[in-house]
């Protein structure tokens, strides 16, 4: 018997967390309403831009990485947009439009009246997987 996996607060799906692509797929296919189409879309445009992305799901999010680098990009749901996480973003040309309280990070927010710049987004993955990544 499957069941759904829970939302939590702004429909982030709660997806136990673990090294690999299923989690990954896990998350994206719980992903409420326009969310799971995009985040499919954003996860293939990362495979694509980075050959061999590490991936995982820690703290309720998707991670994405180069293996032995750390982590570069993470997503994470909230009520009207899907939140992406550079960690290096202050480094990135041009800089992700949203600041952080991380010196370093930037967000980008994708919301579903505002099509994602799958050029842009590509330019700044293959940057941001270039960078030093985040060990945790």
């Amino acid at each position: 018997m499957s069941h759904e996996p829970k939302l939590l607060s702004g429909g982030n799906p709660q997806i136990p967390k673990g090294e690999s692509d299923a989690p990954v797929q896990a998350y994206i296919a719980a992903m409420p309403d326009w969310k799971s189409s995009v985040g499919r879309r954003i996860d293939g445009l990362i495979v694509e831009a980075v050959p061999g992305v590490r991936k995982a799901v820690k703290w309720n999010s998707p991670f994405y990485g180069v293996d032995g680098d750390g982590w570069f990009l993470s997503l994470h749901v909230y009520t009207h947009y899907i939140k992406v996480a550079f960690f290096r973003g202050r480094s990135l040309e041009p800089v992700p439009p949203e600041p952080s309280k991380s010196r370093d990070t930037r967000y980008l927010n994708i919301r579903e009246t505002e099509p994602l710049d799958e050029a842009q987004f590509t330019d700044w993955v293959k940057q941001a997987s270039a960078l030093p990544g985040e060990h945790m």
